[in-house]
């Protein structure tokens, strides 16, 4: 076969860098946001961040003495936030000075406010009051067993025998390991008998707090309700029937079989049933150290006179420009090639960061526009709604509609909500309307929330109600949406 060129004419689409660039920024969260930014800024030197994300912070001078930024009007900077006072007063000196280069900017709102007075350190003042209070580090489990191991036991062969028991504790206090296992990874040579464990792990039960080396979660309860004080030997002695023997039962409900059992009435088995409820199944919880994660909004909805405002938090816009001093050295053409790139990666992210904030506001005010009834009167008023019906009225692609609703929230005087769960299905209504499902789950949750605990709803009866309401829905559709509300169901919601 005979090889020769050809020369070939095509059209074909292509997303250029800065495109992609802004498809990136516009899916990302605000936390994957600002890490995006800390990347950008330790690469280009040509970009510049104005907001200080420490600004706000409290800092501890060489002395130990506390410093807050920022200083209060008309105050001096201290050495320590004369830099930090300098960033914020540099936009407003430089705005109409530095050209083209100082204007593309992301702005973020400036805040007032400071620590106050009080907060502030004066060197008139008591010695204590310069001094930070450190917040002390947390006790875990092990720990507080064995401070309490330390004032009980004298003998250094007990202290380890119950310290290797402590060792095997999970973080909710369990022993989920078997005596015979520890036993037998024990080397030969210690000379351990297995009575001695047995012992060890007695001693482990009898530690704060109550319930601590169970190896199931009947053991935990007994042992806690052995040693729970103020209740009648009577009580106390069907409580530990049930966790011992009849757990399951109890667990669902099963109160008829209970009495059965116990030969009791209705009033015994609920004074026994009050004694297990003051139990704590997981006793070393407590102890946990796991920091709780927060979400900060990207918009903020707040009641106007006319209606509802939607505004961006500020504090989630980091506020960027070009450097001043490396863009008037590439006006005079005293850089390199490399410098004018870098210049242009910088325009193209702050244009693409503001162009991702306008596009997160238009959406979030188009959903507000059609949710007005759900800001006005909460869940049960929510209307469908699909992303193709934001993405027409904006003009915009769906699949954008779908990067902004993610991991992007809304703060609602109902509360923190993703911008996606605004968006739902619909359920047909009798009078040819429609239902969204969100107030159908919020219906279910005001139905479930009201009903009788002794003669608890069940599916059927709420799919029923709902159609008394014009909601047309099955039974099985109120299981799922009631499974997905983490509601019990029918059986486990009963009680005495």
């Amino acid at each position: 076969m005979k090889q020769t060129l050809q020369l070939k004419t095509s059209q074909h689409l292509a997303l250029t860098p800065q495109l992609q660039q802004s498809i990136r920024l516009l899916q990302l969260s605000t936390l994957e946001l600002h890490q995006e930014i800390e990347q950008v800024l330790s690469d280009n030197p040509l970009l510049e961040r104005l907001d200080d994300p420490l600004d706000r912070s409290v800092r501890l001078l060489g002395d130990g003495a506390i410093n807050n930024a920022p200083a209060t009007p008309g105050e001096a900077p201290s050495p320590a936030n004369a830099n930090g006072s300098d960033e914020h007063s540099a936009p407003a000196a430089n705005a109409e000075g530095e050209g083209h280069e100082g204007g593309d900017d992301v702005h973020a709102a400036e805040h007032d406010g400071d620590w106050g007075e009080g907060g502030r350190s004066s060197g008139g003042g008591e010695e204590e009051d310069g001094r930070p209070q450190l917040e002390a580090s947390p006790v875990s489990l092990r720990e507080h067993l064995m401070e309490q191991v330390r004032m009980t036991c004298a003998a250094a062969r007990d202290c380890a025998l119950v310290e290797l028991i402590v060792d095997a504790l999970d973080d909710n206090g369990y022993l989920e390991e078997s005596l015979d296992d520890i036993h037998a990874r024990l080397p030969e040579e210690l000379e351990i008998e297995f009575d001695e464990l047995r012992t060890a792990l007695s001693m482990v039960q009898s530690l704060d707090p109550a319930g601590v080396g169970a190896r199931s979660a009947a053991e935990c309860l007994a042992l806690q309700i052995r040693r729970m004080p103020g209740v009648p030997l009577v009580t106390r002695r069907m409580a530990l029937v049930i966790v011992e023997r009849y757990l399951s039962w109890f667990a669902q409900r099963e109160f008829n079989k209970l009495k059965k059992a116990l030969d009791c009435d209705d009033e015994d088995l609920r004074e026994a049933q009050a004694v297990i409820r003051r139990c704590n199944p997981h006793p070393g919880a407590a102890f946990a150290s796991d920091v709780s994660d927060f979400v900060v909004p990207d918009v903020i909805v707040r009641r106007a006179k006319d209606g509802w405002s939607v505004q961006l938090n500020p504090e989630v816009m980091p506020r960027l420009r070009v450097n001043s001093l490396y863009a008037q050295a590439l006006k005079q053409g005293k850089s390199e090639t490399q410098m004018s790139a870098q210049l242009q990666e910088a325009k193209w992210l702050i244009k693409n960061m503001r162009q991702r904030f306008d596009t997160i506001l238009r959406v979030a005010q188009a959903i507000v526009e059609r949710q007005r009834n759900f800001f006005s009167h909460g869940a049960v008023a929510m209307r469908p709604l699909v992303l193709r019906e934001i993405a027409d009225t904006l003009g915009l692609h769906e699949s954008t509609i779908s990067r902004v609703t993610t991991q992007k929230y809304m703060l609602t005087p109902h509360g923190m909500f993703e911008l996606k769960y605004f968006f739902g299905s619909h359920v047909a209504t009798e009078a040819g309307g429609e239902a969204s499902s969100t107030a159908i789950r919020a219906l279910i949750v005001q139905l479930t929330g009201a009903e009788d605990p002794k003669n608890p709803l069940s599916d059927s009866k709420i799919a029923e109600m709902l159609g008394e309401q014009g909601m047309v829905i099955a039974r099985r559709t109120v299981a799922k949406y009631r499974e997905a509300l983490k509601i019990p169901p029918v059986s486990l919601r009963k009680s005495l």
